[in-house]
């Protein structure tokens, strides 16, 4: 009965030994991504700048005029206009909390506000990138972004359908 004893609590042992291990290494694990995060945030915000600006230099070479306006503020925030609509559209980035913060005033007041957080992650190879989540997902910039100008231009968020 003693060795039954022994060998209960050489295995619970074990398993706590193996639940710190494990602990540690979300805890590692947590704190790379943290810093991937830190460091490549302010890539993440240049290509998300970037990717606004195309968009609206796309739209704009479609309709052949300058529908939509793109400006960056003197504290680095975006701001986009529509002609003809009293609507604008701010895209923000704290850097210190990894947060872009895009305020659509054409939006219903319904809607929630988009809020993008920038997650550091481990890649295939090994080494860490980064990218925008929002509610603990993966986002598509594009088709986000494409979005919110649709609806910033007075249409609905996603095309009817109809050709």
């Amino acid at each position: 009965m003693a060795d039954e004893s022994i060998r209960r609590a050489a295995q619970e042992y074990l398993a706590e030994r193996l639940n710190e291990v494990n602990e540690d290494g979300l805890t590692y694990e947590h704190s790379l991504n943290r810093d991937g995060a830190i460091a490549l945030a302010p890539a993440v915000w240049r290509k998300v700048a970037e990717t606004v600006c195309a968009l609206c230099d796309e739209w704009n070479a479609i309709t052949k005029e300058n529908t939509l306006t793109c400006k960056e503020t003197p504290l680095g925030d975006l701001r986009i206009r529509c002609s003809g609509r009293p609507h604008q559209m701010v895209i923000r980035f704290e850097a210190g909390r990894r947060l872009i913060r895009i305020d659509n005033t054409a939006r219903a007041e319904c809607e929630p506000k988009v809020i993008l957080s920038i997650e550091g992650y481990a890649t295939d190879t090994g080494t860490r990138d980064a990218r925008l989540m929002r509610n603990q997902e993966p986002v598509n910039l594009d088709t986000l972004i494409l979005g919110q100008l649709r609806v910033l231009a007075g249409l609905s968020r996603r095309t009817s359908g109809k050709t």
